[in-house]
């Protein structure tokens, strides 16, 4: 009877603020995109890094590991901090507000660091990436509070689709401009900086509906810490009294494990696939480019698509199903010796990327009870986050340590789906979403 009640009384909010939700996916995806994904993290490779890359093979994409994994190590140690001032200061916008601005600026910084600046280059990386993951923690966080269960699906598919037309957007400009200046006889160093500013220029002019229409709809609390240091205190408590209810909410830990470890694949393939294309496939920037805006297609209508169906088959399964094409699309890449069949794992991976993210969110908010949201997706950000660091560590370390060799790397991220798929098994959706009633 409870959850029925909620049922009725959780209703969508105005279409003008989900549109302007989902259009932070949009705004920031840009971020991702050129920096993280196509553009910058083979330039940071193959130029910031060739120097240290030339005498020790697969030196440049440790380092490429490192920077990411320090950015995610500090979102890991700060989000239940940050999680317990968003609950009770009610401040999730005027926080989201603050990553945005930082993401922001040091993107735009990162492109006046030249190629004798190795070090602040990846000082300027960790905190792009740091204020970029921060920022993703407290947009997922309003989730629960715009949509009511049986909408989540179609919302975060929504949402993640727009994101991958908002890459493809950045990334077909940017794409324009490097070809635009390629014969006047620019090189890397002149024309990637300008795809930063590109990047930085276009997160903020798309995040502005964001902060102009969503609602900050949780009340403060009555009586707040009074300190950083007791926010500290408060956030690692309800960390502890999380977990040690755990048993309450064993489907959503259940899944935490299994994001966590499937992320950790996920997120290797976002920071590393243009790396492995420039140093395997032997792509130019433009084919890295060109490959990621297709995939970009291919994510963005795999996200649009299976949100369409996930409410009607349940998270878990779209889920199952995602991380099948996954395994297959790691597969072929790890074995293929073509172009022609590292093109279909590429549009595999877009196809199973959009939707594993978008379902994976979509499942955390289920498993939300009301109140409780920034908390519950700080345990999310937690997750993503650890797997931030596992996978594209594993994947550099190993590659430093077989002296570059791509294709022993990436066999480990093939596990990593694998394993995922098998802790998925054991959830339970429908106690899940009970369990949340239960816990409001």
């Amino acid at each position: 009877l409870r959850l029925l009640m909620i049922y009725i009384t959780r209703t969508l909010a105005p279409r003008k603020e989900l549109i302007a939700w989902a259009m932070y996916d949009f705004a920031n995806s840009g971020y991702t995109t050129v920096v993280l994904t196509a553009i910058f993290n083979a330039y940071f490779v193959g130029v910031l890094a060739a120097s240290v890359d030339s005498s020790n093979g697969g030196a440049g994409t440790l380092l490429w590991s490192i920077s990411i994994g320090l950015s995610n190590t500090l979102i890991l140690l700060s989000a239940p901090i940050l999680g317990a001032v968003a609950d009770f200061s009610a401040s999730k916008k005027k926080m989201l507000a603050i990553s945005t601005v930082g993401c922001i600026s040091m993107t735009a910084l990162l492109g006046f660091a030249g190629p004798d600046q190795l070090y602040l280059s990846m000082l300027l990386l960790a905190g792009s990436a740091f204020m970029f993951g921060t920022g993703e923690n407290l947009i997922a966080a309003f989730l629960p509070e715009i949509a009511p269960p049986e909408k989540i699906g179609k919302v975060s598919g929504f949402s993640w689709a727009l994101g991958y037309i908002g890459g493809l957007l950045v990334l077909a400009i940017c794409l324009l401009y490097i070809e635009t200046v390629k014969p006047l006889g620019h090189t890397a160093e002149q024309y990637v900086p300008v795809t930063l500013w590109i990047t930085a220029s276009v997160f903020a002019l798309a995040a502005t509906p964001t902060f102009v229409f969503l609602k900050e709809r949780t009340q403060a609390a009555d009586s707040m810490p009074a300190s950083i240091s007791a926010y500290a205190r408060v956030g690692f408590s309800r960390l502890r009294e999380t977990f040690r209810h755990r048993h309450q909410f064993r489907d959503l830990f259940r899944f935490l494990i299994s994001l966590c470890i499937f992320s950790s694949g996920v997120y290797t393939v976002i920071v590393i696939a243009a790396i492995y294309a420039q140093e395997v496939m032997h792509f130019s920037t433009t084919e890295n480019i060109i490959m990621i805006m297709v995939v970009n297609i291919t994510a963005a209508a795999g996200a649009f698509v299976f949100g369409l169906f996930q409410d009607r088959l349940g998270a878990r399964r779209t889920l199952e199903l995602t991380l099948l094409i996954w395994i297959l699309a790691i597969t072929i890449a790890w074995q293929g010796e073509s172009r022609t069949m590292f093109w279909i794992a590429a549009n595999l991976i877009g196809l199973a990327m959009g939707s594993s993210q978008s379902a994976g969110r979509a499942l955390v908010a289920l498993f939300t009870p009301q109140g409780r949201s920034a908390e519950f997706f700080g345990l999310w950000g937690l997750s993503i986050k650890l797997a931030a660091i596992v996978g594209p560590m594993s994947y550099g370390l190993i590659a430093w340590y077989s002296d570059g060799d791509h294709r022993q790397a990436i066999f480990s991220t093939l596990m990593f789906f694998v394993a995922g798929l098998l802790v998925l098994l054991t959830v339970n959706e429908k106690r899940g979403r009970e369990a949340a009633v239960i816990g409001e």
